[in-house]
């Protein structure tokens, strides 16, 4: 197990240093939003996306969420993002998700589907690293704030 750990961190080191543009975004972020029908919910999400050929990327998006008391949700989905005509791969975008909402309340699980949309700003600092502060709106959960900070491979 450790090796094939220290293997992929090998090779993901190897593929960001000869890579000749910077194409993959890793980030986590804090966020709070209404995903419990009671009262807020503080969460964490966990995003990557790649870099299209246009202005945009598509990725995955991850973030498990809680009430702090008997309410917990999970959300993945598929992103399709958009940034402005000015910057590559930076500034300001709007974000397009789909996927599954899973909500845990009294041992039992009940899955919607999701549709979302994101809008925020990506400030690059440095070449690598970044932060994007956003807010988001959707089904089933009402609307998220957060502020992710990440990696540029």
């Amino acid at each position: 197990m450790k090796k094939n750990l220290f293997l992929m961190a090998f090779l993901l080191c190897c593929l960001a240093v000869f890579a000749q543009e910077k194409k993959i975004a890793v980030g986590i972020a804090p966020e709070w939003n209404m995903n419990s029908r009671y009262y807020f919910a503080g969460g964490v999400g966990l995003n990557i996306d790649h870099r299209l050929p246009i202005n945009g990327a598509i990725g995955l998006n991850i973030t498990a969420s809680t009430n702090f008391a008997a309410i917990k949700t999970l959300e993945a989905a598929a992103t399709f993002r958009v940034y402005s005509p000015e910057q590559i791969y930076s500034g300001a975008f709007a974000d397009i998700d789909l996927g599954l909402f899973f909500f845990f309340e009294n041992q039992t699980i009940t899955p919607y589907p999701l549709v979302g949309f994101k809008g925020g700003y990506r400030k690059l600092l440095g070449s690598s690293f970044y932060i994007e502060p956003y807010g988001r709106i959707g089904y089933p959960f009402a609307f998220g704030f957060g502020i992710m900070a990440g990696l540029c491979f």
